[in-house]
């Protein structure tokens, strides 16, 4: 297209910066979430930014971060770039700039025209997406998937737009960083191309004050770090970072910064079947969830926003983030992040369900070049953990019923293993997300997207029977939000589960007769033994707390099965830690990063140091405590053993060490005299007991583990009055307040209602006569939060409520 053909919008809309059509419509108020669904990749998109260039007499660069859909772009009428690939950023030097009034001009055109021509079909179906030749179109499948994403696609310049000067001398470019661990040292070596002049230059490592260095000759350098300090997921030890630097022996030069780096050791086990990470030889159980965009309109976040939720992550006790390839890459501080807060991070490359054409030559290019790009990107990083080749595309291609030898991609797989070596080595490379076994979603061989509990409705045995060695999906519920989030929904809190409201924000699978709510309601049924429709018609509001306590126990007991020392699981990923819109969405915490119930049942089980109770039929009860820490724990260990009207019938205390790294376990039935059937196995008569209690504190008597059984199950009936209180305890000043819960009798999944303000932990249980101190925060977007907290503690089995009384902390 030449520029005296181009049309251009009349008038055109002033927006706020580049980005997403969607984004940059949302910015001025022509578009919502909320409102009337629009098919951007339906129509033709342009962009124009005028501009000044004072520098001009410098050569100068324009670079673009992301262009999503296919893109032309002019510079002054005359062409400057066409691209096809979302992944793919683009530096065009820009030799006809002018001092003023420059003219940009970037076109997206339609993406359904183009999808509407003639290609070859793919050898299977995946039915998530909403057209089968979005294979050939490198672009996220979010708002393609409709079952569980916003309409919302994303088209336009995602990733910006920015204008570097090149300058004249010195440019270090082809830099290549790599380290790892030699005994007790720490190795890094350096390659670099320095552009420009004949340069002497020095490699750097920094930490605490320490400088470590040597010479660059060539443009390569090793550097040994003599003891250095190990980086660790936060969960086992300090993630240990140093800043590395080029330093250049030039007037004027400039040190060239290279990021920060750690040293650790990284070994994948997968003998016999199995999927086992080491960390500087040492097992860790990974677990975590799988990211989303912070904003699935723009794609983009923050470095604050970015670290906020991954401090949520930290704090939940996960170690582990998987990026999909249903995504897109993320920004550079979102690793950053990871690296600095210990969390591990599993990479999907960005293909996903379907039947790529890697054969085709010019999509096979386009493909090796994004996939180097963001090799680049993530060389020497610690963080990084797997490189994956897809998401479930052997999966999808095992159920469509598609011959084995299409299963594996094993070309593909071959070039990007090869580039993995040159640019991130020591990183695994595995072929998909579901991998191994005599089909891809094996439980007990290799990786699967496990859903076993969930949407395929197994017991909570399933957990242990299935023998699954590693989740990189797992537990999809529909996990009801706060009320804060449902008043978002349109509708607001008056929107019922039936209503088609909010079923159109209620994830399912396409084509499915059954959605996700349903899910949710069956483990309802299944461990309340209530009928969920009829809980729904008479007590919507009982029915939505019961729904939310669905989700913290399905959690709870899942990962406490998988966590145990004898369980062969060595990782599980839940899917979405965040929802991409307001709703019962799959995520654990909501689209503004308030957590839900799942969440605060993910924290109790993630914890690196937890306690947990599994029934083992005639065999008896056995109590678990997991130690991750690099010390012993020192346990004071207390079960109790109580009537249903609270009356501890007996109990019993010991004292044990827990090896660092260490999963004991001990059948209840020794810690008590004489035959006891603590699960009620034998049913020598009713039940003695209704609840068992046990509790975990070190050696100053600080709670650090507690764990709950019912021999017969999750109570589900209401007492009048079970002696519930909470007083808020005001340390005076703005931000969180702590309130003091105490309970005469058991409280069940005891959770707030206190409008403005969010708990650090609800859902929780509460034993007889015992007491707990939570923070409430305000939520964090109020402009202006209440000034003193107002609202109510609930508990499920307690037809009264307790309203926040104001005291003094002492």
């Amino acid at each position: 297209m030449q520029w005296a053909e181009f049309p251009g919008p009349d008038p055109w809309l002033p927006i706020l910066e580049p980005g997403t059509v969607a984004a940059a419509l949302r910015g001025i108020q022509r578009w919502s979430l909320d409102g009337p669904a629009r098919r951007f990749d339906a129509e033709d998109w342009w962009f124009r930014l005028q501009f000044d260039a004072p520098g001009v007499g410098a050569p100068q660069t324009l670079a673009f971060g992301g262009l999503a859909g296919h893109a032309e772009a002019w510079l002054n009428s005359e062409p400057l770039l066409h691209s096809t690939n979302m992944f793919m950023a683009h530096e065009c030097v820009a030799p006809m700039l002018r001092p003023s009034a420059n003219e940009l001009m970037i076109r997206f055109a339609s993406l359904d025209a183009w999808l509407a021509q003639r290609r070859a079909r793919p050898r299977w179906r995946a039915p998530m997406v909403e057209h089968q030749q979005l294979r050939w179109a490198r672009t996220s499948l979010l708002g393609h998937v409709p079952g569980w994403a916003p309409p919302v696609a994303s088209v336009g310049p995602w990733r910006g737009v920015e204008l570097i000067e090149r300058r004249e001398g010195i440019r270090p470019s082809d830099v290549r960083l790599h380290s790892r661990v030699d005994g007790c040292d720490g190795v890094v070596t350096l390659s670099v191309t320095l552009a420009g002049s004949e340069v002497a230059a020095r490699f750097e490592l920094e930490r605490a004050g320490m400088v470590y260095q040597t010479s660059l000759t060539d443009g390569l350098a090793t550097l040994v770090v003599p003891d250095a300090e190990l980086w660790w997921p936060h969960t086992h030890g300090e993630p240990a970072l140093y800043s590395a630097r080029l330093v250049l022996h030039t007037a004027g030069g400039d040190d060239v910064m290279l990021g920060r780096i750690g040293f650790r050791h990284l070994e994948l086990d997968t003998a016999g079947g199995d999927f086992a990470l080491k960390i500087n030889h040492v097992p860790v159980f990974c677990r975590g969830a799988c990211w989303m965009p912070l904003d699935v309109v723009s794609l983009r976040s923050t470095p604050q926003a970015c670290r906020a939720a991954l401090e949520q992550v930290r704090d939940a006790g996960m170690n582990m983030l998987r990026v999909s390839g249903t995504t897109c890459y993320e920004e550079d501080h979102f690793h950053d992040q990871c690296d600095e807060l210990g969390i591990l991070v599993w990479q999907d490359f960005m293909f996903a369900n379907m039947d790529f054409p890697h054969a085709d030559a010019a999509f096979s290019a386009s493909v090796r070049a994004e996939v180097v790009q963001q090799l680049q990107r993530w060389q020497a990083r610690p963080s990084l953990a797997v490189l994956c080749g897809n998401s479930e595309a052997e999966q999808q291609a095992a159920m469509w019923g598609s011959p084995r030898e299409n299963w594996g991609q094993p070309e593909f797989d071959r070039q990007v293993a090869e580039l993995i070596q040159v640019w991130c080595p020591g990183v695994p490379y595995w072929p998909s997300s579901a991998h191994g076994g005599s089909f891809p979603h094996q439980n007990d061989q290799g990786t699967t997207s496990y859903y076993g509990v969930g949407a395929y409705l197994r017991p909570l045995e399933d957990a242990r029977r299935a023998g699954l060695r590693f989740a990189t999906e797992c537990l999809a519920l529909a996990n009801v939000p706060p009320s804060s989030t449902l008043a978002r929904m349109p509708g607001g809190t008056g929107l019922r589960a039936h209503h088609p409201g909010w079923k159109t924000r209620s994830p399912r699978d396409l084509g499915a007769g059954w959605d996700f709510d349903d899910v949710r309601d069956h483990y309802l049924r299944r461990l309340y033994g209530l009928d969920p429709f009829q809980l729904r018609a008479t007590d919507p509001e009982r029915y939505l707390a019961f729904s939310r306590a669905v989700s913290a126990e399905l959690m709870s007991a899942t990962f406490g099965e998988w966590r145990r020392g004898a369980s062969a699981c060595r990782g599980a990923i839940v899917w979405f830690l965040r929802d991409l819109w307001a709703g019962a969405g799959w995520g654990l915490v909501d689209e503004r990063g308030v957590p839900k119930a799942a969440y605060h049942g993910v924290k109790r089980a993630c914890a690196p140091v937890a306690a947990f109770i599994s029934d083992e039929g005639t065999n008896g009860v056995v109590l678990h405590v997991v130690n991750e820490r690099s010390s012993a724990l020192d346990a004071h260990l207390d079960v109790a053993l109580y009537r249903d009207d609270g009356l501890c019938l007996q109990r019993s205390e010991r004292r044990h060490a827990v090896p660092a790294r260490g999963a004991p376990s001990w059948n209840l039935a020794e810690w008590f005299d004489g035959f006891l059937d603590v699960s009620h196995a034998y049913r020598f008569g009713p039940a003695e007991h209704a609840l068992v209690v046990a509790t975990v504190r070190d050696v100053t008597g600080v709670q650090v583990g507690e764990a709950f059984y019912f021999p017969e199950g999750l109570p589900s009936a209401r007492e009048r009055d079970i002696g519930l209180s909470a007083s808020v305890i005001r340390a005076g000043g703005e931000g969180p307040v702590e309130v003091l819960i105490q309970t005469r009798g058991f409280a069940q999944s005891v959770h707030f209602d206190v409008p403005g303000f969010v708990a650090e932990d609800e859902f929780f249980h509460l034993a007889p006569g015992s007491e707990r101190r939570v923070r409430l925060m305000p939520l964090p977007w109020l402009n202006q939060p209440p000034a003193r907290p107002r609202g109510t503690v609930l508990a499920l089995n307690s037809a009264s409520t307790a309203a926040l009384k104001e005291e003094t902390a002492s």
